[in-house]
């Protein structure tokens, strides 16, 4: 009985096979290639998703990563309604206690009046002391809030509404003060020989050296710098008008509260004006499709 032979297969009659995919073959040339620890994943330059089409990608801007401009501040950067309210409610909330204990005749104001004696009475340059009290003249600080005021407007290109608000800040000095003085009636101290019905709270001088100067700080610069400066300037103002008799300490410290309001209003209606004359951020256009 003869076997009958098999017949033999050929490598065209096997089956056909599906490739295998080799994992990290792929993107072996690619830049970044995949780690040894994870072969199989490919590793993006720019860190975008695979998904993600090319419209829609865009390039992060200088100021924040992804963001385009405008980019919002942190908000420990942004003014709280708190901070704006702060300054004029504490001048307002001690110019009160002030008024009440200079007018009640309360023990703040013999304090006052034993200090303001004390001081008086130390032994200090007269010269020096009477400059800096001439200070808080009206014939020598308005010129200087002026020069400032034309300085600004003509040098600075700052508008001309903001010299109106500089001369309505310090017109409201003595509209503020004449009348406080009449309603107080504190007479002034002995080396005045001042009356009782003379005025002396709050102090003139004063006010008109803090608003003036003040005023010409805001229109000119907001450096630190010249801030501490003119700190320095009003204290020495007011130092001198004790020194010399002048006034009493708590009618130079009722005079800074109303100076502190003053420019706190000021303050508000220059910044307004600059607000409005801001121009507006052009809206970036997104890179278009590829």
């Amino acid at each position: 009985m003869s076997e009958t032979p098999r017949p033999q297969g050929t490598a065209d009659d096997a089956p056909p096979v599906r490739p295998q995919c080799r994992r990290g073959r792929a993107t072996a040339h690619a830049t970044g290639a995949a780690s040894d620890a994870d072969p199989g994943t490919p590793h993006r330059s720019d860190g975008r998703p695979f998904h993600t089409p090319r419209g829609e990608r865009h390039a992060g801007q200088a100021g924040g990563l992804g963001t385009s401009p405008p980019v919002p501040q942190p908000p420990a950067l942004r003014s709280s309604p708190l901070r704006k309210v702060l300054l004029p409610a504490l001048s307002a909330v001690l110019f009160a206690l002030v008024t009440w204990q200079v007018a009640g005749h309360g023990p703040l104001r013999a304090l006052d009046e034993r200090v303001g004696r004390a001081v008086a009475g130390t032994a200090f340059p007269r010269a020096v002391t009477g400059f800096l009290a001439d200070l808080g003249n009206a014939s020598v600080a308005v010129p200087v809030l002026v020069a400032a005021v034309l300085w600004a407007v003509l040098r600075r290109g700052r508008p001309w509404s903001h010299a109106l608000a500089a001369a309505v800040a310090m017109a409201a000095v003595p509209a503020l003060v004449v009348p406080l003085k009449t309603l107080v009636d504190r007479p002034g101290p002995p080396a005045m020989g001042a009356g009782p019905h003379d005025g002396f709270f709050p102090s003139g001088h004063a006010a008109t050296a803090a608003v003036a100067y003040g005023a010409a700080l805001l229109l000119l610069t907001r450096s630190r710098r010249a801030t501490a400066g003119f700190a320095l300037l009003n204290a020495a103002v007011g130092a001198a008008l004790v020194h010399r008799g002048y006034h009493w300490p708590l009618d130079v410290l009722g005079s800074w509260c109303l100076a502190a309001l003053v420019l706190w209003c000021l303050s508000r209606a220059l910044s307004r004006g600059r607000a409005g004359r801001r121009p507006r951020a052009g809206r970036v256009p997104a890179p278009p499709d590829r």
